[in-house]
């Protein structure tokens, strides 16, 4: 008796059985891979590393060229010890999740959300915000005077933010295309659309 032939269209067909055994491994696979990581992680990093918290501790940050010592809890943001530590309150908060820009300062040679950076991550690095820019405290940093200058500003409340990512785009490279700026400012909301207005006092300032 001769037996019957599967058809090419039964033969392409997946199993119930082998459609599982395939998952089984992939989920095996995945577990393993998944397993290796969090042993990463878990590792201590430094085993006499300082653990901060959960209580308020006392640390010193630097702020626009000065050390201050505040008392701060691990979960404080920068934001909240710049404005109501130090009474900084050029810094502003807008959204509280880092989508604005208002809160914009610069750490380290970088712009950083300080309503998204915790205060104990700054520990270390210097911080400046935008009352740190003025010499003296009376003269105007030259983006400052550019945004006056050029109307570049309406309700100001972005205002602060947007200056802190200019004056660092200029001190990375101070002759920057007007596609730099909008790069550099991408983070910035700007409800009044001073855009255009910005990037002609950014650029008046760069050097041709």
């Amino acid at each position: 008796m001769q037996k019957k032939k599967k058809s090419p269209e039964s033969s392409s067909k997946i199993s119930r059985r082998s459609f599982l055994k395939n998952v089984g491994i992939s989920t095996v696979g995945i577990g393993v891979a998944k397993s290796e990581v969090l042993q990463k992680i878990s590792k201590t990093p430094d085993a006499n590393a300082k653990i901060l918290g959960p209580q308020a501790q006392s640390i010193v940050l630097e702020i626009n060229g000065k050390k201050h010592k505040v008392e701060v809890e691990p979960r404080m943001t920068l934001a909240e010890v710049i404005r109501d530590q130090l009474g900084l309150t050029g810094t502003k908060i807008g959204c509280d999740r880092g989508a604005c820009g208002a809160c914009t300062v610069i750490m380290d040679g970088k712009t950083v959300p300080s309503c998204l950076t915790l205060a104990v991550d700054a520990i270390g690095k210097p911080v400046q915000t935008i009352e740190g820019l003025s010499e003296a405290g009376n003269k105007l940093h030259p983006v400052q005077e550019a945004f006056i200058e050029h109307d570049a500003l309406q309700c100001g409340f972005c205002t602060s933010g947007m200056i802190m990512s200019c004056k660092n785009l200029l001190d990375h490279n101070n002759s920057p295309s007007v596609d730099d700026i909008k790069i550099a400012t991408s983070g910035n909301l700007c409800r009044c659309g001073t855009y255009p207005k910005v990037f002609e006092a950014v650029r008046s300032v760069a050097i041709k």
